[in-house]
């Protein structure tokens, strides 16, 4: 009070100290339940930290795809999807009719998913496979496990098999075919002896995976350089290594493609708010972390880490005074 009495008498006018409005986003994940739904919980407790009237509402969607498509006509805020949808969107690719070009990065929240390819022991051993480019010329008849169209995993597998010479006509020439299912469905599907190989872009020793190594003989596949390289330049995914014994029949590291998820908004959000959020995240990135032990390894430096993406103007500031970018 006495400093509002001197600068009235000596005529200084006082500015009121400006508070950011509390931010009142939706964020659109992927299944309920999942680990997105929790990152999402995550977000929204963080931005809580910083003002306790914020509030980001998480809404289940079908995932990265269909989140792209609703930032593209700005019916969400926030869209969590994998780097390699993002690049899929930013080239026009399917399902996309035309390149997607307002989506903006508010960071990256796990980049440690790598690409899976466990085969059946037994066949490996009859046909003497032991990496990925050993199939196209094995003559196994080799039933494969993939995703269901619309999930990433599917692409990318499809992807790096084809780089290796296998594809839907060589693998029936062979007798084998390729099967849809979900990760949970393929580790049922292999110990039921209705698939001999599965795929999956998760985390290491995810459930299916460990339902997998326990239940069924299998042996994981090594992946050659030269296609995780190709497969990263055609997705813009990242390279991760399995170290060995994180399963049975693993005794040497097994290099791969590794998957990546982002934060993501379009470009017309506000710079304030996408400034407020960012800045949230970095101050109280525990409370993301503490959604889920898979979790524990994020940071603030990754959280900043350059994407397929350009980060949003709002981002980017928060970034360049955290001394995380520059």
């Amino acid at each position: 009070m006495k400093l509002i009495a001197l600068a009235t008498a000596l005529g200084v006018a006082i500015a009121p100290v400006a508070h950011a409005d509390p931010i009142d986003l939706t964020l659109s994940g992927g299944n309920p339940g999942g680990l997105w739904s929790l990152l999402g919980a995550g977000i929204d407790r963080a931005a809580k930290e910083s003002d306790g009237a914020s509030v980001v509402t998480y809404q289940a969607t079908g995932g990265g795809f269909a989140n792209i498509a609703l930032l593209d006509r700005e019916r969400t805020d926030l869209g969590l999807l994998h780097d390699a949808e993002a690049q899929i969107a930013l080239q026009g690719g399917e399902p996309f009719q035309s390149p997607v070009e307002n989506m903006r990065a508010i960071g990256y929240m796990y980049n440690w998913a790598p690409m899976h390819f466990f085969l059946d022991r037994g066949m490996a051993e009859e046909y003497g496979i032991e990496s990925l480019d050993d199939i196209a010329g094995s003559g196994a008849p080799i039933r494969i496990g993939i995703n269901r169209s619309g999930n990433i995993t599917s692409n990318v597998a499809l992807a790096m098999l084809a780089e290796v010479g296998v594809t839907e006509e060589s693998l029936e020439e062979m007798g084998g075919q390729f099967v849809r299912a979900g990760a949970n469905e393929q580790a049922d599907l292999i110990q039921d002896g209705r698939l001999d190989m599965i795929t999956n872009g998760i985390f290491i020793n995810h459930s299916s995976f460990r339902a997998a190594d326990q239940n069924s003989d299998v042996m994981l596949l090594s992946v050659p350089q030269d296609v995780t390289e190709a497969t990263n330049e055609m997705f813009g995914t990242g390279t991760m290594t399995i170290p060995a014994g994180s399963y049975s029949n693993q005794e040497s590291d097994v290099e791969s493609v590794a998957l990546g998820a982002m934060l993501v908004t379009h470009s017309n959000m506000p710079d304030d708010t996408a400034y407020s959020l960012t800045k949230s995240l970095i101050e109280h990135i525990d409370q993301v972390r503490a959604v889920h032990g898979s979790m524990a390894q994020l940071d603030t430096s990754l959280l900043a880490r350059p994407s397929v993406l350009e980060f949003h103007p709002g981002a980017a500031r928060a970034f360049e005074e955290a001394g995380l970018i520059q």
